[in-house]
């Protein structure tokens, strides 16, 4: 019983379950219209956006890196979205998904060949491509602003469609999650990101493909955040060249209160959708119990706080707790090396 306890404490996802779990029903206390079922509904529809980005994330963030510029990507695949719904009446959605997720690939092969190829920091590679693609969503925008009644009905339907009374939105998010979950766990390509997140020079001495493996890992989380700006498009339908700005730091939020550490090598896709679900969570209580938006934001900010000086108090422990087995090893090994040579 002690072995299965401990096993569950180093599951760092059952931390921010518990505080959603206590958040839902401490709110609910003081307004029992937060536990409702259409609560809960707009708190996961509001969920899917955020948590798909801060999937995509959790793999860059798991390398050592961030993308700072998938907010951009989401806004100028939402306006391209819009825009070929629009003015091409009778386009398959099916191809304006593709497309849209295409879109965000070949910027995020942009991204990873900066990064992986050109060795220049992700921080500041994503940071100039962050304003390059709003630029250029700017431009291809126009001052342009696509209304929901220029797009068609069954687009606009993904975005409150529900399939056994759950919102469409957040089950796509949950198909990603778990294929994106699945990869990390079970392929070695994903454990190589971990190695890589962890080490990166002795990735290389390992044989891991590090550049190659860090371009695939920039160009999925572009493709994902292609994908999220048509899930935009569907949720809003009102689009211009503003679309998801300032929704980098909230993904990047989510990911880090999810237990992905910044520090590379430590973390989940689950945890990151954890972490966007709680984040989304603590909004909708704060708007329920009144609190003013700019102490949401403090908060919030509080929370990711927390979150990184719990995260570096687990990784000292860690390490203490390798350096006791260590010199446990050290005094055992000592004495039968000396009765072997003696």
């Amino acid at each position: 019983m002690r072995g299965v306890i401990e096993r569950l404490g180093r599951v760092r996802e059952l931390g921010i379950v518990g505080a959603t779990v206590v958040l839902f029903l401490g709110t609910g206390l003081s307004n029992s219209g937060f536990l409702s079922i259409d609560s809960f509904r707009d708190i996961l529809l509001n969920t899917s956006i955020i948590g798909l980005l801060a999937i995509g994330q959790a793999m860059v963030i798991i390398t050592r890196n961030v993308d700072l510029s998938v907010s951009s990507i989401t806004g100028l695949s939402a306006f391209t979205a819009g825009v070929l719904l629009a003015d091409h009446k009778g386009l398959p959605i099916a191809v304006v998904v593709v497309a849209c997720v295409v879109l965000g690939a070949l910027w995020g092969v942009v991204n990873g060949a900066l990064v992986a190829y050109a060795r220049i920091p992700a921080l500041v590679a994503t940071l100039g491509t962050l304003y390059v693609i709003r630029g250029v969503d700017y431009w291809f925008a126009g001052g342009r602003q696509v209304n929901a009644a220029d797009m068609p009905s069954g687009f606009l339907s993904l975005g409150t469609a529900k399939i056994a009374g759950i919102p469409v939105l957040p089950l796509i998010t949950l198909v990603v999650l778990a294929a994106v979950g699945w990869g990390l766990a079970n392929f070695r390509s994903g454990r190589e990101l971990y190695a890589i997140g962890s080490n990166p020079d002795a990735a290389v001495l390992a044989g891991v493909p590090v550049a190659r493996r860090l371009l695939t890992v920039f160009v999925l989380n572009g493709a994902i955040a292609g994908l999220a700006g048509v899930l935009w498009a569907a949720r809003f339908g009102t689009l211009d060249a503003t679309v998801a700005t300032g929704k980098e730091l909230d993904v990047v939020a989510a990911a880090v209160v999810g237990g992905v550490a910044m520090s590379g090598g430590v973390g989940s896709a689950w945890g990151a959708a954890l972490g966007a679900l709680l984040l989304t969570s603590i909004s909708s209580a704060l708007a329920v119990l009144k609190v003013d938006s700019l102490a949401q934001y403090a908060i919030n900010g509080l929370l990711l706080l927390a979150a990184i000086i719990l995260d570096r108090l687990l990784a000292l422990r860690v390490a203490a707790r390798l350096r006791k087995k260590s010199r446990e090893r050290s005094t055992e090994t000592g004495p039968k090396v000396a009765e072997v040579l003696g």
